[in-house]
Parts: C-alpha cells; structure tokens; sequence
C-alpha cells in the first residue's frame, strides 16, 4: 500500500466498524482526480442554526448569517423562516426581502430556504418568500403523529403537492431525514412519488435517533442527496435506541465518522458533483431523545416531534452561551476546510510521489 494510501484510509477509519473500513475504496489516480475536482469546486454553506442562541436569545437577524457566510468565504447560507424571530425573514416585509436578496447577491451567496413542516400554508408562505428572494432550494420535513404507515401516507400525499408547486415556481425541495423517519423510508416515499424536483436533504446525525448507522442512511439515501447537514454528535444510548447531544464537529466526543461521510457525499454524481450545498450546522448542546427503537416492530406508533431548539443547558448563563457561540461556529468551518485540505493533499500525493505528506493527518 502506498504512503498516500495509508493516509487516506487513516483519515477516512476513525469510528467505522470492521466492515466498514474494509469497504473502503482504493485509493488510485482516477478516484484522486475526481477527489481533486470535487474538492475544488465543494460548496460549503453556512447555516443559520449555528447561531441560533444569538438569532434566538440575543440581536442577530439573518444579516448576520450572510455576513458570517461571507466573512469565512463560503458559497452561500441555509436559514429557516424563523431564524431571528420578530426579525426572521417569515417577518419581513416584500422590501426588507427584497434589500436581503440584494445583500446576498452583492456578497456572491446563494440562499437555501429552510422550513421544519410539509404543511400547506407554511409550504405557501415559503414558496411565495422564495419567489421574492429569487430562490429555488427549499428544504422540509414533516413532524406527523401516528402509526408509520399513516405517516407515510401522509407524507406521501404532500410530497405529490410539493413536486407540482416545484413544477409551477420552478424550485427544488430537499426532504430531510429528521431523527423520526429512517432514510429507507425516506428513500422509499421518493421513489414512490418519483419526481425530478424532488431530493433528500442529509443530515450527519439524525439517523441516530432513527436506530440507523449513520454510513447505512446515507447508502440509502444516496441516489436522492442534493444537500447535506454537517455537524458533530456524541451518541446517547437511551434502552434500545439511541440519543444524541450535539458536540463540537470533529472534536473527540464527537461518535460519527464525519471524514467517510464527506468524502462520500463529495463523490456522489459521475460526470458533475449530485450535492449541491455542504451546510455547516455546528449545534453544540443540542439535545435529541431516541425516536425509534430496535424493538418496535414493523409499523411503530411514530410520537409528535416540536420544532428542534437548543434551551440554554445547565450551567450556562446567557451571556456565556451568546458569546461562546460564533467561536464554535468559526470552529466547524476551519475543521471542515482543514479536512477537505487534507484529503486534498492526500490526493495529489498520488498522482505526484514528490509531493510531501508532512502535513497530512
């Protein structure tokens, strides 16, 4: 095996089980050249939720979010409608959404528009904002009560009315797997509508709280991924299911393996890169119960999930939560581009011996 081969699968092992690390590819010149090509051109956007003790609790707006998009060079921003508060966009008046599109497009970043229900009237507040903003990605999920199969009915149902409204105002709505529904089921209700305007949103953590391995949501989900989460989690077994708490990505608590998971999501789509938005979702504190369970049988009682928040946690004052937050923000971005610089340099190592790995990980 060759000194960048070893670094590569030494980057990519950490938290895979045995089986895992032996699926992992080889490392020859035409998987560096594309590894090389995605990098390069990878489109990492900031998200609104790593800030959101300051939009939340403290005076951020989501002129805030572009500004710290723009400050780290990123391509552009996920913000969901509520993001501010009395100051979120699902507030603003047509010509404060009109100056914020502006904004944006002076900066050079695109907007992604986020909401956390499949419902109808919120479903149409946000098309109409994203017509205002001249945005075309939008992503949801659904927070239904009930036996799984009437769940998935349900959902299924509103997906075939968000494909015709993707149809009419030309958008794209990425589905997320959000710690209640497992990505195979995800994967099966996009199959079943089978629509082009309509994707999978991945999120690094969530399938946790679904009783799935995170490597085995994401190969179900794969054909369908136009975006993805990125955070760190620490895993929480609660009977026979799993918690989490949201840690700093990349830090030793953190349980995923957040290094196989980018390079997978980077390789997906053969002549052009299928993700098109790497969100950087810092959520330090965060807290989620176990959803599902190993146990519950076929067609479990699915529980009503709230909006995700994260509270002030014990022990911390406002004031230290509110200060400490743009400092775990900034640190998600330089460990993600650290990463992809890394895999970079091991990549080109490959095609050329001469380069040095000194500094490869």
């Amino acid at each position: 095996m060759s000194p960048p081969e070893e670094q590569f699968r030494a980057l990519l092992s950490p938290r895979l089980n045995d089986a895992e690390i032996a699926s992992l590819p080889r490392l020859d010149d035409d998987l560096a050249r594309k590894l090389i090509d995605r990098i390069d051109g990878v489109r990492l956007f900031g998200h609104a939720y790593a800030l959101l003790g300051n939009l939340t609790y403290g005076g951020f707006g989501p002129d805030d979010v572009l500004d710290f998009a723009h400050r780290h060079g990123l391509a552009g921003v996920c913000i969901h409608l509520l993001d501010g508060e009395e100051r979120s966009l699902g507030r603003m008046s047509d010509e404060q959404l009109r100056r914020f599109a502006r904004k944006a497009e002076n900066l050079g970043l695109d907007i992604h528009l986020e909401i956390s229900t499949t419902l109808r009237a919120d479903v149409d507040q946000v098309v109409r904002i994203a017509g205002i903003l001249g945005v075309r990605n939008i992503r949801v999920y659904s927070r239904f009560e009930g036996q799984l199969s009437e769940v998935m009915e349900r959902i299924e149902q509103d997906l075939l009315r968000l494909a015709a409204l993707a149809d009419q105002h030309d958008l794209t709505f990425s589905f997320e797997q959000h710690e209640e529904l497992r990505s195979t089921e995800i994967a099966e209700l996009l199959r079943r509508v089978n629509h082009p305007r309509l994707y999978a949103m991945f999120d690094f953590g969530n399938m946790v709280n679904a009783c799935e391995r995170p490597l085995d949501a994401l190969s179900a989900l794969a054909p369908h991924i136009l975006q993805a989460h990125l955070k760190g989690v620490h895993i929480l077994p609660e009977g026979d299911g799993f918690g989490h708490r949201g840690v700093l990505q990349g830090s030793p608590e953190d349980d995923l393996p957040g290094a196989r998971m980018l390079f997978e999501l980077l390789m997906l789509g053969d002549d052009e890169p299928q993700v098109i938005a790497l969100a950087l979702e810092q959520e330090n504190l965060y807290y989620a119960p176990a959803f599902r369970h190993a146990g519950e049988g076929d067609n479990p009682f699915i529980p009503y999930r709230d909006l995700s928040t994260t509270g002030i946690p014990d022990g911390w004052s406002l004031d230290d939560l509110l200060a400490a937050e743009p400092g775990w923000a900034d640190h998600q971005v330089a460990y993600v581009k650290e990463l992809l610089s890394t895999m970079r340099s091991i990549a080109a190592a490959q095609l050329d011996p001469t380069i040095s790995l000194a500094g490869a990980r």
